[in-house]
């Protein structure tokens, strides 16, 4: 598929014109007193999170987060010591990562957690000889 020069030039305008109306990096850095990674954006707000929360970032020692860079449209933070991109959009969105990364974070922490009722079904389990193993249904 050809594009046309006229083509080209309407989707870049289109494109600046987006991207003045979406916040954008301006200056990214790590914070290791308060273990945060910082982004300043255009619109004067500085958003910040923890590493271990971001997926790429979540076992990065501090020497590894001094450096970052901004990508050149400005939406994303790239940390090339661990080569690990987070997309501005998303992080403003309150992702850090993929959905199934999130999901499987997530899940962790909802199994982690301990509570009477949840050990009693697991007594109340056991006696009954654990949970029944799945049967695949012939297709």
């Amino acid at each position: 598929m050809k594009v046309s020069k006229d083509e080209f030039e309407a989707a870049n305008a289109l494109a600046a014109a987006r991207l003045c109306k979406t916040p954008c990096a301006m200056k990214a850095r790590y914070e290791r007193k308060r273990d945060r990674v910082v982004v300043e954006l255009n619109t004067g707000i500085e958003v910040a999170f923890r590493p271990g929360d971001a997926q790429g970032l979540e076992r990065a020692k501090p020497g590894q987060l001094n450096e970052i860079e901004i990508s050149p449209s400005r939406l994303g933070i790239h940390f090339p010591k661990l080569d690990a991109d987070i997309y501005l959009p998303a992080l403003l969105e309150g992702f850090l990562g993929s959905k199934r990364w999130v999901a499987a974070a997530h899940g962790k922490i909802g199994g982690s957690v301990s509570s009477t009722a949840k050990a009693a079904a697991a007594r109340r389990n056991g006696k009954l000889g654990g949970r029944p193993r799945k049967v695949k249904e012939p297709a």
